[in-house]
Protein backbone atom coordinates (compact mmCIF):
# COMPACT_ATOMS: atom_id res chain seq x y z
CA UNK A 1 0.00 0.00 0.00
CA UNK A 2 2.07 3.31 -0.82
CA UNK A 3 2.56 5.43 2.05
CA UNK A 4 -0.26 7.93 0.73
CA UNK A 5 -2.75 5.47 0.54
CA UNK A 6 -2.37 4.28 3.99
CA UNK A 7 -2.63 8.00 5.40
CA UNK A 8 -6.27 8.41 3.48
CA UNK A 9 -7.07 5.44 5.28
CA UNK A 10 -5.56 5.88 8.63
CA UNK A 11 -7.32 9.42 8.65
CA UNK A 12 -10.90 7.94 7.89
CA UNK A 13 -10.07 5.16 10.28
CA UNK A 14 -9.11 8.03 13.26
CA UNK A 15 -12.81 7.86 14.96
CA UNK A 16 -13.11 4.12 14.89
CA UNK A 17 -9.17 3.96 16.32
CA UNK A 18 -10.16 6.06 19.09
CA UNK A 19 -13.16 4.52 19.94
CA UNK A 20 -11.45 1.19 20.07
CA UNK A 21 -8.63 2.50 22.55
CA UNK A 22 -11.54 3.56 24.72
CA UNK A 23 -12.41 0.42 25.00
CA UNK A 24 -9.52 -1.50 26.04
CA UNK A 25 -10.55 -1.67 29.58
CA UNK A 26 -12.85 -4.38 28.67
CA UNK A 27 -10.94 -6.76 27.63
CA UNK A 28 -10.03 -10.10 29.40
CA UNK A 29 -7.24 -11.64 28.38
CA UNK A 30 -4.85 -14.88 29.70
CA UNK A 31 -1.37 -14.72 29.07
CA UNK A 32 0.53 -18.43 28.73
CA UNK A 33 4.29 -17.23 28.97
CA UNK A 34 8.24 -17.77 29.68
CA UNK A 35 8.05 -15.18 32.99
CA UNK A 36 11.53 -13.54 33.53
CA UNK A 37 12.43 -10.87 36.10
CA UNK A 38 14.77 -7.62 34.81
CA UNK A 39 17.16 -6.57 37.19
CA UNK A 40 19.42 -2.99 36.54
CA UNK A 41 21.83 -3.04 39.37
CA UNK A 42 23.68 0.71 38.66
CA UNK A 43 26.45 2.35 41.01
CA UNK A 44 29.32 4.48 40.68
CA UNK A 45 32.73 3.25 39.62
CA UNK A 46 35.22 3.78 42.55
CA UNK A 47 38.64 2.24 41.67
CA UNK A 48 40.32 -1.26 40.08
CA UNK A 49 40.09 -3.95 42.56
CA UNK A 50 43.37 -4.77 43.96
CA UNK A 51 42.10 -8.86 43.87
CA UNK A 52 41.87 -9.21 40.41
CA UNK A 53 41.30 -6.64 37.24
CA UNK A 54 38.03 -5.86 37.54
CA UNK A 55 35.59 -2.20 38.75
CA UNK A 56 34.62 -2.17 42.04
CA UNK A 57 31.09 -0.05 41.96
CA UNK A 58 29.28 1.25 45.02
CA UNK A 59 26.21 0.60 45.22
CA UNK A 60 23.41 3.07 44.23
CA UNK A 61 19.95 1.71 42.91
CA UNK A 62 18.25 -1.51 41.78
CA UNK A 63 15.37 -1.70 39.70
CA UNK A 64 13.16 -4.42 39.41
CA UNK A 65 11.05 -4.69 36.09
CA UNK A 66 8.53 -7.97 34.45
CA UNK A 67 10.67 -9.33 31.71
CA UNK A 68 10.10 -11.85 28.90
CA UNK A 69 6.35 -12.84 28.48
CA UNK A 70 5.56 -11.38 32.06
CA UNK A 71 6.28 -7.90 30.04
CA UNK A 72 3.63 -9.20 27.75
CA UNK A 73 1.48 -9.24 31.26
CA UNK A 74 2.29 -5.77 32.03
CA UNK A 75 1.72 -4.05 28.85
CA UNK A 76 -1.48 -5.86 28.56
CA UNK A 77 -2.50 -4.05 32.72
CA UNK A 78 -1.15 -0.82 31.71
CA UNK A 79 -3.38 -0.69 28.77
CA UNK A 80 -6.06 -1.20 30.99
CA UNK A 81 -6.95 -4.52 30.35
CA UNK A 82 -8.82 -7.22 33.18
CA UNK A 83 -5.38 -9.38 32.64
CA UNK A 84 -4.98 -13.22 34.19
CA UNK A 85 -1.22 -15.12 33.86
CA UNK A 86 -0.24 -18.60 33.73
CA UNK A 87 3.31 -19.57 34.09
CA UNK A 88 6.24 -20.78 36.39
CA UNK A 89 8.39 -19.37 38.91
CA UNK A 90 10.55 -20.58 41.50
CA UNK A 91 10.48 -21.07 45.21
CA UNK A 92 13.00 -17.72 45.05
CA UNK A 93 12.39 -14.19 46.34
CA UNK A 94 12.71 -13.39 42.95
CA UNK A 95 9.17 -15.23 42.04
CA UNK A 96 7.59 -13.58 44.94
CA UNK A 97 9.10 -10.33 43.51
CA UNK A 98 7.06 -11.00 40.03
CA UNK A 99 4.14 -12.19 41.43
CA UNK A 100 4.28 -8.80 43.60
CA UNK A 101 4.44 -6.56 40.74
CA UNK A 102 1.67 -8.13 39.49
CA UNK A 103 -0.60 -8.12 41.84
CA UNK A 104 0.06 -4.62 43.06
CA UNK A 105 -0.66 -3.97 38.91
CA UNK A 106 -4.35 -5.46 39.64
CA UNK A 107 -3.07 -9.05 37.83
CA UNK A 108 -4.78 -12.25 38.53
CA UNK A 109 -1.58 -14.74 39.66
CA UNK A 110 -3.37 -17.61 40.68
CA UNK A 111 -2.85 -19.38 37.72
CA UNK A 112 1.26 -18.85 38.31
CA UNK A 113 2.60 -21.66 39.80
CA UNK A 114 5.77 -22.45 41.53
CA UNK A 115 8.38 -25.05 40.30
CA UNK A 116 11.29 -26.01 42.93
CA UNK A 117 13.09 -27.74 40.77
CA UNK A 118 14.18 -24.43 38.30
CA UNK A 119 15.09 -20.61 39.43
CA UNK A 120 12.65 -17.85 38.31
CA UNK A 121 14.20 -16.68 35.03
CA UNK A 122 16.20 -13.49 35.79
CA UNK A 123 17.91 -11.16 33.89
CA UNK A 124 20.30 -8.91 36.42
CA UNK A 125 21.85 -6.56 34.34
CA UNK A 126 24.79 -4.52 36.12
CA UNK A 127 25.79 -0.99 35.22
CA UNK A 128 28.50 1.70 36.58
CA UNK A 129 29.07 4.97 35.74
CA UNK A 130 32.09 7.60 36.81
CA UNK A 131 31.68 10.94 38.25
CA UNK A 132 29.41 12.99 35.73
CA UNK A 133 29.14 10.46 32.88
CA UNK A 134 26.91 8.15 31.65
CA UNK A 135 25.69 5.22 32.65
CA UNK A 136 27.06 1.99 30.95
CA UNK A 137 25.82 -1.79 31.42
CA UNK A 138 28.97 -3.75 32.42
CA UNK A 139 27.89 -7.30 32.82
CA UNK A 140 24.55 -9.75 32.59
CA UNK A 141 23.91 -12.46 34.88
CA UNK A 142 21.33 -15.09 33.95
CA UNK A 143 19.75 -17.22 36.37
CA UNK A 144 17.59 -19.86 34.56
CA UNK A 145 17.28 -24.07 33.89
CA UNK A 146 17.53 -26.06 30.24
CA UNK A 147 15.86 -28.23 31.83
CA UNK A 148 11.94 -28.74 31.15
CA UNK A 149 9.77 -28.53 33.91
CA UNK A 150 8.74 -32.23 35.24
CA UNK A 151 5.68 -33.84 33.49
CA UNK A 152 3.39 -33.09 36.23
CA UNK A 153 3.89 -29.59 36.35
CA UNK A 154 3.34 -29.34 32.45
CA UNK A 155 0.04 -31.57 32.99
CA UNK A 156 -0.87 -28.90 36.29
CA UNK A 157 -0.25 -25.61 34.79
CA UNK A 158 -2.50 -27.06 31.43
CA UNK A 159 -5.20 -28.12 33.70
CA UNK A 160 -4.61 -24.54 35.05
CA UNK A 161 -5.25 -22.64 31.93
CA UNK A 162 -8.19 -24.78 30.24
CA UNK A 163 -10.02 -23.46 33.21
CA UNK A 164 -9.08 -20.11 32.78
CA UNK A 165 -10.48 -20.46 29.07
CA UNK A 166 -14.33 -19.60 29.36
CA UNK A 167 -13.99 -16.20 31.30
CA UNK A 168 -11.33 -14.69 28.74
CA UNK A 169 -11.59 -12.74 25.65
CA UNK A 170 -8.20 -13.91 23.92
CA UNK A 171 -5.24 -16.01 25.12
CA UNK A 172 -1.46 -14.39 24.48
CA UNK A 173 1.33 -17.47 23.87
CA UNK A 174 4.35 -15.48 25.28
CA UNK A 175 7.20 -17.84 24.03
CA UNK A 176 10.42 -16.68 24.96
CA UNK A 177 12.23 -20.28 24.69
CA UNK A 178 12.38 -20.87 28.48
CA UNK A 179 10.86 -24.15 28.68
CA UNK A 180 7.41 -23.34 30.06
CA UNK A 181 5.42 -23.47 26.72
CA UNK A 182 5.45 -27.25 26.29
CA UNK A 183 3.24 -29.54 24.27
CA UNK A 184 0.44 -30.02 26.79
CA UNK A 185 0.16 -26.32 27.83
CA UNK A 186 0.05 -25.36 24.19
CA UNK A 187 -2.85 -27.47 23.33
CA UNK A 188 -4.42 -25.90 26.11
CA UNK A 189 -3.29 -22.65 25.06
CA UNK A 190 -5.48 -23.56 21.53
CA UNK A 191 -8.24 -24.39 22.56
CA UNK A 192 -9.53 -21.08 23.05
CA UNK A 193 -10.72 -19.36 19.86
CA UNK A 194 -8.91 -16.41 19.80
CA UNK A 195 -4.94 -16.93 20.36
CA UNK A 196 -2.45 -14.86 19.80
CA UNK A 197 1.35 -16.34 19.14
CA UNK A 198 4.82 -14.44 19.83
CA UNK A 199 7.18 -17.37 19.79
CA UNK A 200 10.78 -16.86 19.02
CA UNK A 201 11.00 -19.59 17.31
CA UNK A 202 9.38 -23.39 16.39
CA UNK A 203 6.05 -21.59 15.08
CA UNK A 204 4.80 -24.81 14.24
CA UNK A 205 4.29 -26.14 17.48
CA UNK A 206 1.73 -23.80 17.61
CA UNK A 207 -0.20 -24.42 14.53
CA UNK A 208 -3.81 -23.33 14.09
CA UNK A 209 -3.24 -20.29 16.48
CA UNK A 210 -5.15 -17.91 14.72
CA UNK A 211 -2.34 -14.92 14.85
CA UNK A 212 1.05 -14.57 14.58
CA UNK A 213 3.51 -11.81 15.31
CA UNK A 214 7.25 -12.77 14.62
CA UNK A 215 9.71 -9.75 13.90
CA UNK A 216 11.71 -10.21 10.93
CA UNK A 217 14.60 -12.19 12.13
CA UNK A 218 12.30 -14.86 13.86
CA UNK A 219 10.12 -15.22 10.25
CA UNK A 220 13.60 -15.48 8.27
CA UNK A 221 14.16 -18.63 10.94
CA UNK A 222 10.98 -19.95 10.49
CA UNK A 223 10.41 -20.25 6.39
CA UNK A 224 14.53 -20.50 6.19
CA UNK A 225 15.51 -17.95 3.53
CA UNK A 226 16.16 -14.18 4.01
CA UNK A 227 13.66 -11.83 3.32
CA UNK A 228 15.73 -8.68 1.71
CA UNK A 229 12.75 -7.53 -0.45
CA UNK A 230 9.18 -7.23 -1.82
CA UNK A 231 9.14 -10.14 -3.49
CA UNK A 232 10.47 -12.69 -0.58
CA UNK A 233 8.51 -10.31 1.41
CA UNK A 234 5.12 -11.62 0.28
CA UNK A 235 6.13 -14.87 -0.22
CA UNK A 236 7.73 -15.03 3.71
CA UNK A 237 3.88 -14.24 4.39
CA UNK A 238 2.80 -16.35 2.22
CA UNK A 239 4.70 -19.80 3.78
CA UNK A 240 4.20 -18.84 7.21
CA UNK A 241 0.22 -18.83 6.86
CA UNK A 242 1.14 -22.25 5.23
CA UNK A 243 3.56 -23.30 8.41
CA UNK A 244 1.25 -22.47 10.78
CA UNK A 245 -2.65 -22.69 8.94
CA UNK A 246 -3.10 -19.10 11.11
CA UNK A 247 -5.51 -16.70 9.93
CA UNK A 248 -3.47 -14.02 9.61
CA UNK A 249 0.09 -13.39 10.19
CA UNK A 250 1.81 -9.69 11.11
CA UNK A 251 5.65 -9.40 10.24
CA UNK A 252 7.61 -6.36 12.75
CA UNK A 253 10.11 -5.18 10.59
CA UNK A 254 11.49 -2.37 12.94
CA UNK A 255 12.34 1.08 11.13
CA UNK A 256 10.62 -0.46 7.93
CA UNK A 257 7.10 -0.55 9.67
CA UNK A 258 4.93 -3.89 9.64
CA UNK A 259 3.67 -6.44 7.10
CA UNK A 260 0.02 -8.21 7.56
CA UNK A 261 -0.88 -11.18 5.69
CA UNK A 262 -4.32 -13.18 5.80
CA UNK A 263 -5.39 -16.16 4.49
CA UNK A 264 -7.64 -14.72 1.56
CA UNK A 265 -4.20 -13.39 -0.07
CA UNK A 266 -4.38 -9.63 1.33
CA UNK A 267 -1.41 -8.41 2.10
CA UNK A 268 -0.78 -4.73 3.91
CA UNK A 269 2.26 -3.03 4.64
CA UNK A 270 2.17 -0.32 7.45
CA UNK A 271 4.70 2.60 7.83
CA UNK A 272 7.11 3.12 10.74
CA UNK A 273 5.44 5.77 12.97
CA UNK A 274 8.64 6.95 14.47
CA UNK A 275 11.91 6.27 12.72
CA UNK A 276 14.22 8.88 14.68
CA UNK A 277 13.57 9.20 18.47
CA UNK A 278 14.16 5.04 18.90
CA UNK A 279 16.33 4.62 22.29
CA UNK A 280 16.01 1.09 23.02
CA UNK A 281 13.92 -1.57 21.25
CA UNK A 282 13.95 -3.73 23.97
CA UNK A 283 10.10 -5.53 24.46
CA UNK A 284 9.05 -3.50 21.86
CA UNK A 285 7.18 -6.75 20.63
CA UNK A 286 5.41 -7.60 24.01
CA UNK A 287 3.54 -4.30 23.25
CA UNK A 288 2.61 -4.53 19.76
CA UNK A 289 1.18 -7.95 21.05
CA UNK A 290 -1.08 -6.26 23.72
CA UNK A 291 -2.19 -3.48 21.85
CA UNK A 292 -3.30 -5.71 19.42
CA UNK A 293 -4.73 -8.49 21.15
CA UNK A 294 -6.95 -5.59 23.14
CA UNK A 295 -7.78 -4.41 19.52
CA UNK A 296 -9.05 -7.62 18.38
CA UNK A 297 -11.06 -8.27 21.58
CA UNK A 298 -12.61 -5.49 20.83
CA UNK A 299 -13.67 -6.30 17.18
CA UNK A 300 -10.75 -4.41 15.60
CA UNK A 301 -10.10 -5.52 11.49
CA UNK A 302 -6.71 -7.00 11.55
CA UNK A 303 -5.39 -3.62 10.05
CA UNK A 304 -6.57 -1.34 12.80
CA UNK A 305 -5.12 -3.87 15.00
CA UNK A 306 -1.95 -3.51 13.86
CA UNK A 307 -2.00 -0.06 13.45
CA UNK A 308 -2.67 0.14 17.04
CA UNK A 309 0.07 -1.88 17.55
CA UNK A 310 2.64 0.15 15.68
CA UNK A 311 1.61 3.22 17.57
CA UNK A 312 1.86 1.51 20.93
CA UNK A 313 5.45 0.39 20.31
CA UNK A 314 6.71 3.64 18.70
CA UNK A 315 6.18 4.94 21.99
CA UNK A 316 7.24 2.52 24.27
CA UNK A 317 10.97 2.19 21.79
CA UNK A 318 11.65 5.84 23.24
CA UNK A 319 12.65 4.39 26.33
CA UNK A 320 15.39 2.83 27.67
CA UNK A 321 14.87 -1.00 29.10
CA UNK A 322 11.54 -2.41 28.80
CA UNK A 323 8.96 -0.19 29.27
CA UNK A 324 5.23 0.33 29.03
CA UNK A 325 2.74 2.75 27.15
CA UNK A 326 -0.93 3.81 28.33
CA UNK A 327 -4.42 4.52 26.62
CA UNK A 328 -3.86 8.51 27.35
CA UNK A 329 -0.13 8.48 25.46
CA UNK A 330 -1.85 6.62 22.75
CA UNK A 331 -4.55 8.68 21.97
CA UNK A 332 -1.98 11.56 22.17
CA UNK A 333 0.41 10.06 19.64
CA UNK A 334 -2.34 9.09 17.47
CA UNK A 335 -3.54 12.80 17.80
CA UNK A 336 -0.01 13.98 16.59
CA UNK A 337 -0.02 11.42 14.21
CA UNK A 338 -2.86 12.53 12.55
CA UNK A 339 -1.83 16.04 12.63
CA UNK A 340 1.82 15.54 11.42
CA UNK A 341 0.03 14.01 8.18
CA UNK A 342 -2.34 16.65 7.75
CA UNK A 343 0.31 18.85 8.03
CA UNK A 344 1.50 17.42 4.50
CA UNK A 345 -1.02 18.10 2.74
CA UNK A 346 -1.83 13.95 2.11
Amino acid sequence: MPESSFTNQLVASAERLFGLLDRFSQARVLVVGDLTLDEFLTGQVERISREAPVLIIRHETTRQTPGGGANAVYNLAKLGAKVKVAGLVGKDSQGEVLRQIFEVAGIDTRAILIDPDRPTVTKTRIAGHARQSVTQQIVRVDRKSDDLPDSDVQLQLADEIRQQLDTVDAVVCSDYGDGVLTAPVIEAALSHPLTVVDAQKNLGRYRTAGVFTPNLPEAEQAVGYAIKNPQTLTKAGQDLLALTQAQQILITRGDEGMSLFDRSGAEHHIPAFNRTDVFDVTGAGDTVVAALTLSLCMGASFWEAAVLGNLAASIVVRQFGTATTSIDEMKTALQTLLEEFEGKGE
